[in-house]
């Protein structure tokens, strides 16, 4: 080696390089890059062996060929081996140029492998495809078809959320109609209920006001004809009491036979029983057969009359009545003063002597309270008919009694908010009046009795 010969090619290296390509050979044989997922890839079985022929003759460089052993066979591989020494300086490049190659080979190679799996990879992926794009034309129809039955299913569900969304929003602008319709009525009643009550408050404070100047102006009347009596202290002697006879006759045939049954007296009087609902002591002076006072028991009204007659005073106890028998003045005398919240006298006055009456709208006065009512019925004078006919047929009657009469007892005892109610048409008597001029039948011919009732101040 000192003289500078190539060495022999290592046996052992040669073997190995010899094994690798054999493997190289198993694995290619099994595993073809030329056939993957139906893809037409290069063959490289050809530049591969070219390759390894590249590599056995670049390894054989420098290397003499075995002969058999001997001296003559020994002399001529020692001249060869030194011919190979002198010649290696000359084919060093040559070498270097082979080994490139062959690394240049072993690239390319690597680079070609890495191709062909690349390649294999892509045409499986394409194989992929294929068969998606198989199993979708397999699946297309049943999901077009599933698609289809979904989407009518779902516009039928829109169509049946909207059909019921109309209808609820239908239901809820009822709703809201029929609540603004009730707020309204409400709103409406509610006003007419606060105007109803604003204005009875403001009638009660006028009557109010009303009664409490007409007792300012009765007050000052009073004490101007009490200065007027001193100034003048000789006054007429009061008139004699009349003591008037009654005829003997049966007041209870009587009063059937000229004033009514008791269902039609019953009728004429219901015209008083607003005026005394809610009064608290009510009573009815010369109550008779107690029509009024039967009415003001079912108007729920407390009430008690007083009568001479004993037959009138036995049928009104009869009916479960409260009714003494005595006189009116009496009655009145006996009981304290401001005791009574009401007083009904029906065809009572007519009976007494003309001094008795202002007497009896007097004590009457005395015997309320303040606010108290005073209801009474006479007949009236100014309907002709009644002169004529009615009050004259009865013998006890005095003297008619006109309601300006009346009105002026009833201011001169200390009553104020008087009024005056024509009652009986006498049309209804006697139908003959139609034939007269309304004006004329309402001025003469009105109502046979009249009602003036007046509230203590």
């Amino acid at each position: 080696m000192a003289n500078g010969e190539t060495p022999p090619p290592d046996p052992s290296a040669q073997e190995l390089i010899e094994l690798a390509r054999q493997i190289r050979e198993r694995v290619r044989s099994r595993h073809p890059a030329h056939a993957s997922g139906g893809v037409a890839l290069p063959d490289l079985m050809p530049l591969l062996h070219a390759r390894d022929a590249a590599e056995g003759k670049v390894a054989s460089i420098g290397t003499v060929n075995p002969r058999p052993p001997g001296a003559l066979n020994s002399l001529i591989q020692l001249f060869k081996r030194l011919v190979a020494r002198l010649l290696d300086w000359h084919v060093r490049e040559q070498v270097e140029f082979n080994r490139s190659v062959v690394r240049a080979l072993n690239a390319t190679l690597e680079a070609l492998d890495e191709n062909s799996r690349a390649l294999a990879r892509i045409a499986e992926s394409a194989a992929l495809g294929r068969d998606v794009a198989a199993h979708w034309a397999q699946w297309r129809p049943a999901w077009e078809e599933k698609f289809e039955k979904s989407e009518i299913h779902s516009l039928r569900a829109l169509a049946e959320l909207q059909g019921v969304f109309q209808q609820r929003l239908a239901q809820l602008e009822t709703s809201f109609r029929d609540l603004m319709r009730q707020q309204h009525e409400h709103f409406r009643l509610s006003a007419e209920r606060s105007a109803l009550e604003i204005q009875q408050r403001l009638w009660q404070d006028l009557e109010k006001a009303h009664l409490e100047f007409e007792r300012l102006i009765h007050s000052e009347l009073r004490l101007l004809r009490q200065r007027s009596a001193r100034l003048d202290p000789i006054a007429p002697p009061p008139a004699p009491a009349v003591q008037a006879s009654e005829p003997p006759v049966d007041p209870l045939a009587f009063a059937l036979r000229f004033r009514g049954s008791e269902e039609e007296i019953r009728r004429r009087q219901a015209f008083y029983v607003p005026y005394f609902r809610g009064a608290g002591q009510v009573l009815d002076l010369a109550c008779g057969r107690g029509e009024f006072l039967e009415l003001l028991r079912e108007a729920g009204v407390t009430a008690r009359g007083v009568d001479l007659d004993p037959a009138c005073v036995e049928i009104c106890r009869a009916k479960g009545l409260d009714v003494e028998q005595r006189g009116a003045f009496g009655c009145l005398e006996q009981l304290p003063p401001s005791t009574l919240d009401a007083i009904f006298c029906s065809h009572f006055v007519e009976h007494l002597p003309a001094a008795q009456v202002p007497e009896l709208i007097r004590l009457a006065s005395s015997r309320l309270v303040p606010g108290g009512l005073l209801a009474v019925e006479t007949p009236n004078p100014q309907c002709l008919a009644t002169l004529a006919t009615a009050f004259y047929a009865d013998p006890t009657h005095q003297r008619p009694l006109p309601a300006s009469l009346l009105r002026f007892y009833f201011e001169e005892a200390g009553f104020g908010g008087i009024e005056v109610h024509p009652l009986s048409p006498a049309l209804e008597v006697y139908p003959e009046l139609a034939a007269l001029p309304d004006a004329f039948r309402d001025a003469f011919f009105g109502g046979m009795d009249y009602a003036i009732l007046g509230r203590r101040l």
